[in-house]
């Protein structure tokens, strides 16, 4: 079975090539060009053709392709659609911010979580993304929209927490100086609440920023939105979150989706903020996608800053998440249901 070179790193892939016969700087050369967008080895014009095609022997490269390409007309959002090597489809957005361009990436195809507002959920989970393939959405969307990307946030189809160790491959060839070499203060991971590796997370010591899909102050209300939360409820997953503040001295965003007449109350802000104090926290409250086949609907506007004011009175930071590319199918996996309902 041929290896996947782009979940290589360097010093696997320096192994590799050495088992080939070849010098230590050939590693390198392979590795940039991997990481500059090579979509075959004859790409790869530094390498003598009988590398090359030794190359082509062994290992397999297998870039994304652009199925769909929505683009928004009010603030330039991208969204992609991508087709990967076995046919399965996941999707990538780009958005564009004061600060520089963020990718959204997905980290599985599917997701095993089933987030009561959440398209990317339905379905379940097909397979997880393999390292490099989560790398080609960084690249490839660079690439495609000819949009230098300078922020990264693991927040597409899939549970990033439930593919630990491909996500830690990622987060190391993205970081790499020879590759794309994006700092790990530039990247968000989100989780819906995977205690144990939100613990793991936090030995891995690494500079991201840490965003809890949190949605609701009490078991009763989040079990119905979320249900991992069975599984590891508040109490827990804000122990969990506390040590991972002190081990690492970094401040966790808790994403809060605003859903009308389900957890968007006064009360249910006032226990948010009770169950936040003296956390090295910030919330971002976001409005709600419209999902067609969900009967969750998003809060009114006036309702959503007065929940932000209740918390901000409480000492608590909390901001409103600005709607990007709703023009565009903007809620993760609405995109690629639709596809596959088409080829259906």
């Amino acid at each position: 079975m041929m290896c996947d070179i782009k979940s290589m790193d360097l010093e696997e892939l320096t192994q590799a090539l050495s088992e080939l016969g070849e010098p230590k700087f050939r590693a390198g050369q392979v590795f940039t060009w991997l990481h500059r967008g090579a979509r075959s080895f004859e790409e790869m014009t530094n390498l003598s053709k009988q590398l090359r095609a030794r190359l082509a022997a062994e290992f397999t490269l297998c870039p994304p392709e652009v199925v769909r390409k929505q683009v928004s007309r009010t603030d330039g959002t991208i969204k992609y659609l991508w087709r990967l090597c076995d046919g399965n489809c996941v999707e990538s957005v780009v958005m564009r911010y004061h600060h520089g361009n963020t990718v959204c990436i997905s980290s599985e195809v599917g997701c095993a979580m089933g987030c009561a507002f959440c398209a990317s959920t339905r379905g379940g989970l097909v397979r997880r993304l393999t390292a490099g393939e989560m790398v080609d959405q960084v690249l490839f969307s660079q690439l495609d929209s000819g949009l230098p990307i300078s922020n990264i946030v693991l927040m597409g189809i899939g549970e990033p927490l439930d593919n630990f160790e491909n996500v830690r491959k990622f987060l190391s060839l993205i970081n790499h100086p020879q590759g794309m070499h994006i700092g790990m203060r530039h990247i968000s991971l989100s989780t819906c609440g995977l205690v144990p590796r939100i613990r793991q997370l936090a030995e891995e010591d690494l500079q991201l920023t840490l965003s809890v899909s949190l949605h609701a102050p009490t078991d009763a209300v989040r079990s119905t939105i979320i249900p991992v939360n069975k599984a590891y409820p508040v109490s827990e997953l804000m122990a969990a979150c506390r040590d991972y503040c002190q081990k690492t001295g970094r401040r966790i965003s808790f994403e809060y989706a605003m859903i009308r007449g389900v957890n968007d109350s006064l009360e249910q802000a006032q226990a948010l903020a009770a169950l936040l104090q003296g956390m090295l926290a910030h919330v971002n409250l976001i409005p709600l996608n419209d999902v067609a086949e969900s009967p969750l609907k998003p809060s009114t506007r006036q309702q959503v800053a007065a929940f932000q004011q209740a918390l901000t009175e409480k000492g608590i930071t909390a901001t409103v998440r600005r709607t990007l590319g709703s023009d565009i199918d903007a809620s993760c996996g609405q995109l690629r249901r639709k596809y596959e309902s088409k080829e259906a």
